[in-house]
């Protein structure tokens, strides 16, 4: 008898051999049905090797327990002690599987069929399964069956008789056998139902691809036909029948239990289609109506149970459509599309213990082996495998995939179906999730060998064969093009010319001969360079092939790396700064605006790196542009030099801004779009704006100090107008302004006026010259007059004018005027004068608002361009720009007066003061303003695309393709696109149409 406080020796041994309760172990150690063995060294080495040897010894205990008699008993631990084969494979199970523990509990005399260790028990196939199952008579006896068999294929499985893929395939073939059984008790029970119809089932999925998981929906697709001389209406239900009460033999509960679900929803239509079609309807569907993802899918059909001969002649009449599916539109966008659209419906709570579905799980291997065999399986057969491991290891051996990468993703691949495996195996429920309790980690950890810590190793060794998966799903598809043009590895099996512009393609490319000539250009060579671009480019074609335009992303980014290839910072921010890369690729692929400013100064490329603090693209103050320009113009030689230097600052910030703006529009893998389309349209025009006042400002201080040194005769103003005083102005619009002057104390007038329309024929000379900056276009048609009227006046001349001449669409225009540059004093002057005009006193009268109307009704008729379509234009077009603005000026021009929260600039502000105000429904402001801010999107997206400013959609295929990447739409839907443009401006004329010209 041990002492009290102290710990016997049972207890010191069982802790050695990996019990986790030594003290509940002790006890069962006790019980009588041991007695014969408990002292036998061997049980204890035997548990101990076990996943879980408490788990183990309590299986044990309970299987003992559930013999018939002491004989039973006897003769099962006589057989334990006695032959090593069988307890290792028994109590394998035991340690791994409390489901199979319990089933063995309830039919102990199952644990006889781990006695058998013949070499055909080694690697049993659906014949040996077929034997297994066949005394079965009913749903419940063929579940016990079933997991009888279940118990061989584990036991080989833990004790690393059988791999991995080996378990997977008997797995599958254990499944192909219940289907064939579940069928024939289907058939046998409705012998009406069976004479009529030929049936045939179609195995998908895991279960067709021969790599089943312990639990998982079996998905299974019906093809039927009539026998000879029978009614195919009536056949085809015949054929229902028995697929609808196969299934249901399956996967409904019993006092056994169920075996698994069996899916029958990878069928055309999914579960609103017919349960079973015939052959010729499966192909029709297919030739007409099929996704790409069903093609795909197909990858893994073969025929399993019922009439095998229908089910090859389905497999023969489909596979030469599922060859052709990489010769579909957007093909690999398409696939792509649909992993992402996995990845997003996992729930937050579970992404980082998914260990199928999540980023860098078993899906991701799945779908780049899938991917690589629909672009190159048309011609080379040597790649149609259904099971995942031998098409990648096909694809190695064809050079398609490089040797090393498809080494990493086997050896990446068995090691994560192995935890699923574990996970699975031990209550036999369906779970991809990696368990959160240390003891299940533990039991995991040992079952894969790992001893030492089995937690903390687990650990490590999941997310190391994850970050490889991360790292090489992607990349899989782009570095053998790289490999076929660099030929840096003598021997080595390389993708041909053709393989490579065969995959081009389906990434998008549309002249795959150009973009091997670039990739040859980048990766060619021993140097530094073409080492660092050899890294990157892999993971940059995949984000060019993720734009509109792949050929224009790559042609650019050649362009920056023949500048900027030497440089060491270039190569070093796009190899240490994470968001550099995938930046640059957004930038270079979604248009031509970016690029072209880009080129110009192809330094400006530092901005799209992390920065301080990840703040390289964030929009610069007004303050501090302002400050850096005018710095610039005091470092000048003259004018022109001074004005150059601020039109380069303008040229840099243009990039920023556009940068920022497609990078936010697309999001990156690290941070998704931004969904606030309001927010991007008023980022864009606040730094546009911002950065137009700081060039206006730059560019009077270079003429004033070259034509007068520190003092102009006259203090002079700038005040913007249209969007530009409304800080709304997109990347091609032109600075509306007007000019005020005052003579300075003591200068004649004429000398003043002489003096300030000097200024402004040279700042509009200096803001054009020809460059490699673009141009700034002053317009000061809004001043009174239009272009008729004197470029610039004092202030008194305004007065007059507005005293005696004004007309009500000026007093409109007005609204949107703000001091933009210059003599700040005089500025809040010009206000002062103008105020009474924008916000009469009592507001308008009834025959201003008439003639308002009129106007806008007019420019509705005469102003829209011949040939466009009205309803996609973006400015004139119903429930466009013009329509939304007019009806919030006219808004502010009645109620400006008592309403100050009215009195601003910018359209969305006083949209939201005059609902805010009760003027407006809050439903009808959300209309007008989501109508505005989508027709602005759109028109800064045709400039980003096209490089140069419109006011419509593009009629270009890629280009419109782009236009509709930037507003969110992923490829193919540009119609989408189009008709919600149309929904959204039609609802907004809606409420124009009540509120303008009705109320």
């Amino acid at each position: 008898m041990t002492a009290p406080g102290r710990r016997s020796s049972t207890f010191t041994r069982l802790l050695r051999h990996g019990f986790t309760d030594p003290s509940a172990a002790e006890r069962l150690l006790e019980s009588p049905e041991l007695a014969p063995i408990r002292n036998d060294p061997v049980l204890l080495e035997a548990l101990g090797a076990t996943a879980d040897p408490d788990l183990a010894l309590h299986g044990l205990v309970r299987l003992l327990e559930a013999q018939p008699d002491s004989g039973a008993q006897r003769r099962l631990l006589d057989t334990v002690i006695a032959a090593k084969p069988l307890r290792d494979r028994l109590l394998g199970v035991l340690g791994a599987s409390a489901a199979l523990a319990d089933h063995l509990s309830r039919h102990p005399s199952d644990w006889q069929a781990l006695v058998m260790y013949e070499p055909r028990d080694l690697h049993p196939e659906v014949e040996e399964f077929e034997h297994g199952l066949a005394e079965a008579t009913d749903p419940v006896s063929l579940r016990v069956a079933y997991r009888r068999c279940l118990l061989s294929i584990a036991a080989r499985d833990v004790c690393g008789t059988t791999d991995v893929a080996q378990t997977a395939a008997e797995l599958a073939d254990l499944a192909t056998a219940t289907l064939r059984a579940a069928l024939a008790l289907a058939r046998a029970a409705a012998p009406e139902d069976a004479a009529l119809c030929r049936l045939a089932v179609i195995a998908m999925g895991k279960c067709g691809g021969h790599e089943l998981n312990y639990v998982s929906d079996v998905d299974v697709i019906f093809v039927g036909e009539a026998v000879d001389g029978a009614d195919e209406g009536k056949a085809l239900r015949s054929a229902t029948k028995l697929a609808s009460h196969m299934m249901r033999i399956c996967s409904e509960t019993t006092v056994e239990g169920s075996i698994w679900p069996v899916d029958a929803n990878l069928r055309p239509e999914g579960r609103n289609g017919p349960l079973v079609r015939s052959l010729s309807s499966h192909l029709a569907y297919y030739q007409r109506w099929a996704k790409t993802w069903e093609f795909q899918a197909l990858l893994k059909a073969r025929p399993v149970a019922g009439d095998i001969e229908l089910g090859e002649d389905y497999i023969a009449a489909l596979e030469p459509l599922v060859w052709k599916a990489a010769e579909r539109e957007n093909f690999v966008s398409d696939v792509q599309k649909m992993r992402r659209r996995v990845v997003e419906n996992i729930p937050v709570a579970e992404l980082d213990r998914q260990l199928k579905l999540g980023p860098g799980g078993l899906r991701d291997v799945e779908f780049a082996v899938q991917l690589l065999q629909l672009v190159h399986g048309r011609d080379d057969a040597s790649l149609r495998s259904g099971t995942t491991l031998d098409a990648l290891q096909a694809l190695a051996a064809g050079g398609y995939v490089g040797r090393a990468d498809a080494a990493q993703l086997d050896a990446a691949y068995r090691f994560l179906r192995s935890m699923e495996h574990r996970i699975q195996l031990y209550r036999l429920r369906r779970t991809h999730l990696v368990p959160e309790d240390d003891a299940d980690l533990r039991r995991i950890g040992r079952s894969l060998g790992l001893r030492a810590d089995p937690v903390a190793e687990l650990n490590r060794e999941w997310k190391r064969h994850a970050s490889v998966v991360r790292r090489l799903h992607e990349k899989l598809f782009y570095r053998p093009l790289l490999d076929a043009v660099a030929q840096l590895s003598p021997g080595e099996a390389r993708l041909s010319a053709g393989a490579a512009r065969e995959r081009l393609v389906a990434l998008g490319y549309a002249d795959p001969a150009s973009a091997l000539r670039h990739l040859e250009a980048l990766a060619s060579g021993v140097t530094r360079k073409a080492a660092i671009q050899r890294t990157l480019l892999p993971v940059l074609l995949g984000w060019f092939a993720d734009s509109a335009d792949p050929d224009a992303g790559l042609l650019n980014f050649r362009k920056v790396s023949d500048a900027l290839g030497k440089t060491p910072w270039y190569l070093r921010l796009l190899r240490d700064e994470g968001a550099a890369a995938e930046n640059l690729a957004r930038v270079l692929s979604a248009g031509r605006l970016a690029p072209d400013l880009l080129m110009r100064a192809p330094e400006a490329v530092a901005l799209l790196g992390d920065g301080d603090g990840g703040t390289g693209l964030e929009p610069r103050s007004r303050g501090h542009l302002e400050q850096e320009i005018l710095a610039a113009v005091g470092r000048a030689d003259g004018a022109v030099q001074a004005v150059t230097a601020a039109r380069g600052v303008r040229r840099r910030e243009l990039f920023r801004t556009a940068a920022a703006d497609i990078v936010d529009s697309y999001g990156t893998e690290t941070k998704p779009a931004e969904a606030d389309q309001g927010a991007l349209v008023d980022r864009v025009g606040a730094a546009v704006s911002d950065l137009t006042a700081a060039t206006l400002a730059g560019t009077l201080r270079a003429v004033v100090r070259e034509g007068w040194g520190d003092t102009l005769p006259a203090r002079f103003a700038i005040i913007g107008m249209g969007r530009f005083g409304g800080h709304e102005l997109g990347y091609g619009s032109d600075a509306d302004v007007v000019f005020v002057h005052e003579p300075r104390d003591g200068v004649d007038e004429h000398e003043a006026a002489a003096a300030a329309n000097r200024v402004v024929s040279e700042m509009r000379r200096l803001l054009q010259i020809p460059s490699s900056d673009p141009p700034l276009l002053i317009d000061a048609d809004l001043r009174p007059e239009g272009k008729s009227g004197p470029l610039v006046r004092t202030l008194n001349s305004y007065a007059a004018y507005y005293r005696r001449w004004s007309l009500v669409w000026e007093s409109q225009a007005l609204l949107r005027a703000e001091p933009v540059a210059g003599d700040e004093e005089l500025g809040r002057r010009f206000m002062e004068l103008i105020d009474p005009l924008r916000y009469p006193a009592d507001g308008l009268g009834e025959d201003a608002v008439r003639e308002i109307r009129r106007l806008k009704a007019r420019m509705e008729s005469e102003r829209l361009p011949r040939g466009s379509d009205p309803k996609l234009h973006t400015k004139l077009g119903p429930g466009g720009l013009s329509d939304v603005e007019w009806t919030v000026q006219l808004l502010q021009l009645r109620h400006g007066w008592a309403e100050p929260s009215l009195r601003t600039t910018r359209t969305r502000e006083a949209l939201a003061a005059a609902c805010a105000a009760g003027l407006l429904p809050a439903e009808e402001t959300a209309i007008l303003d989501e109508a505005w801010v989508l027709a602005t999107r759109v028109r800064n997206a045709v400039m980003l695309v096209r490089g140069r400013a419109g006011d419509t959609f593009p009629s270009d295929s890629r280009e419109l393709a782009a236009v509709g990447r930037y507003l969110g739409y992923e490829p193919g839907h540009v119609g989408d696109m189009l008709d919600a443009y149309r929904r959204t401006t039609r609802r907004a004329r809606g409420v124009v149409e009540e509120l303008f010209y009705g109320g």
